[in-house]
């Protein structure tokens, strides 16, 4: 905690980039409870709840590849104001929703609020190394992280309950809200150096040529062995881990009948857990060398993959919430240590692709994993649903391991520097 305060207290830019963070994620939350519980209230089924996921997944998709060429062309800064205006239009647009009833319009407006996403995420991670220096790096990841994950389990807590006592409506108007305040302190940052990436071999007068611009980002992941295996992890969880989103609102509404304040409970219960597994996290990560770090990634794996399977064959509320902290302790255990690593080794000139691209694979994997989820929730227990998802997720410490057994998975830190062309 005290690395936190003091990064804080002398980081100036990182204290606005953190408070816009913790406003606008919380007013994210509640949104999703209030378009998932909206969605069930609809029809009932699951299938719906996976449509609005799987809009949201292909809108990410679709945004990733341009969100990381502008990223790594223009002043990420103000990209990321563009991407808070557009979002708080959008998340007040939901109010529509409530009069017309239709889930083509939650359909909509959830790929919408997600197309624009990630030029914000995407460039918030692209600008940490800028506005942290290495030493703070690794704690700035840490809190960033945490942060996400304590305004998922304020956010959920208070969403569920809002929905509940007070409607739809102010759900939406303060996700809006919430935007519009991130917005105001991410305007307050400053560097002498601007927010553009370093590009040495980049005129201002050249032509923008976008898909040539995202090959040479993803021929500069695939020749760096550790990013290439991060981005392939992230992939491996999201097998499962997309699965997760459907269940835990089916977890909430049909398996323990508790209607949106148990969607609300399961999601902060998961949050508490991440919560906890980033500060065992931060700790670990100014401890383990290299070689102790893969091996770290590879047990939490199977760790998160087991708790996961026991989380869905819990007959008891409380088990399962217990379960279901656990799983999550173990990713955010990886997360940070995983993130901290790309924001080490990814240049400067290809962190908006890198990090939009990892996203754009992660959310891809999670859209078919919510789609067999979403119809399999029509045929199948979501218990069973469950066990096959944390099986999924879980096998990815067996290829991580060989990975890393191989030699695959070198330091770019000790490696000569990588060709580009």
């Amino acid at each position: 905690m005290s690395d936190f305060l003091r990064l804080l207290r002398r980081n100036r830019n990182y204290r606005y980039l953190w408070l816009g963070q913790i406003v606008s994620e919380i007013g994210d939350h509640f949104n999703t409870i209030a378009v998932f519980t909206l969605a069930l209230e609809n029809t009932g089924s699951g299938v719906i709840v996976s449509g609005v996921l799987l809009a949201r997944a292909v809108a990410v998709i679709a945004a990733g590849p341009v969100a990381g060429v502008l990223l790594d062309r223009m002043d990420r800064r103000k990209m990321m104001l563009m991407s808070d205006v557009v979002r708080a239009l959008v998340g007040i647009s939901f109010l529509l929703c409530l009069q017309f009833r239709d889930n083509w319009m939650l359909f909509l407006l959830s790929g919408l609020l997600m197309f624009a996403s990630p030029f914000f995420t995407s460039g918030r991670a692209a600008i940490l190394p800028i506005i942290a220096n290495r030493r703070q790096l690794h704690t700035a990841n840490s809190l960033t992280q945490t942060t996400q994950w304590t305004t998922l389990a304020i956010g959920t807590m208070l969403g569920g309950t809002s929905v509940m006592q007070f409607g739809y409506a102010l759900a939406f108007i303060l996700n809006g809200l919430s935007f519009l305040v991130s917005a105001v302190c991410i305007g307050q940052m400053r560097s002498p150096s601007g927010f553009r990436p370093r590009r040495d071999l980049l005129a201002e007068q050249q032509v923008v040529q976008p898909w040539k611009e995202y090959r040479e980002g993803l021929r500069y992941m695939r020749g760096v062995p550790l990013i290439f295996g991060l981005a392939l992890l992230h992939v491996g969880w999201a097998t499962g881990g997309g699965a997760a989103q459907v269940l835990f609102s089916l977890f909430g509404v049909q398996v323990f009948n508790r209607g949106a304040a148990g969607i609300g409970i399961i999601w902060a219960a998961a949050a508490v857990g991440l919560l906890f597994g980033g500060a065992i996290a931060h700790k670990l990560g100014k401890r383990l060398d290299f070689n102790s770090y893969k091996w770290t990634v590879a047990i939490c794996y199977v760790i998160h993959g087991a708790t996961y399977v026991l989380f869905s064959q819990m007959k008891q509320f409380w088990l399962a919430l217990l379960f279901i902290g656990l799983s999550r302790a173990a990713v955010g255990v990886t997360s940070v240590l995983n993130m901290t690593q790309l924001l080490r080794h990814v240049a400067d000139e290809y962190r908006g692709r890198v990090f939009s691209t990892i996203e754009s694979m992660n959310w891809a994997t999670m859209m078919f994993s919510m789609m067999a989820a979403g119809i399999a929730s029509d045929y199948y227990s979501p218990r069973l649903i469950g066990a096959c998802s944390g099986i999924l997720s879980g096998s990815t410490a067996i290829f991580w391991a060989w990975g890393h057994l191989a030699g695959k998975l070198t330091d770019p830190a000790v490696q000569p520097k990588q060709s580009n062309a």
